[in-house]
């Protein structure tokens, strides 16, 4: 997956600038903290990747351009991005395609108000964000 070579390396930093915990990363993109832990891993071997649902709950979450995640300096590449979970043939139309891309980007959008939450959230210390999370259930 020539798009995500660097994606464990970037997913961290993006997650150590935002003081995200990797049982934050997989909250927002509703996995298992192990998923997000087998994201970052060092050795290819036991490295796995999100699906497009999974990168865009993240990438709208975290208001992180899509482009900061992925390697997409690749000479010859013509603007032809395949992500896991997303693919389609030559003889599928596509505006199908587009459209249940758009449905997704939708499901994942943030309202206003969502939006400053998170920014307080993430602005806050860590013993507020355990307390905001035991009031919250979890």
């Amino acid at each position: 997956m020539r798009y995500l070579q660097t994606f464990n390396r970037r997913l961290r930093q993006i997650r150590e600038d935002g003081r995200l915990s990797r049982w934050d990363v997989a909250q927002m993109c509703g996995v298992e903290e192990t998923r997000v832990r087998s994201w970052e891993a060092t050795d290819a071997r036991q490295r796995s990747y999100p699906s497009v649902t999974e990168l865009l709950d993240f990438c709208m979450r975290t208001e992180t351009p899509l482009e900061n995640l992925l390697d997409l300096d690749e000479p010859g590449d013509g603007g032809q991005l395949e992500l896991p979970g997303l693919a389609f043939s030559n003889s599928d139309d596509l505006s199908v395609a587009i459209k249940q891309l758009e449905q997704e980007i939708n499901r994942v959008q943030l309202s206003e108000e969502e939006v400053e939450l998170l920014r307080r959230f993430r602005n806050t210390s860590t013993e507020n964000r355990r307390m905001i999370l035991q009031i919250l259930g979890g």
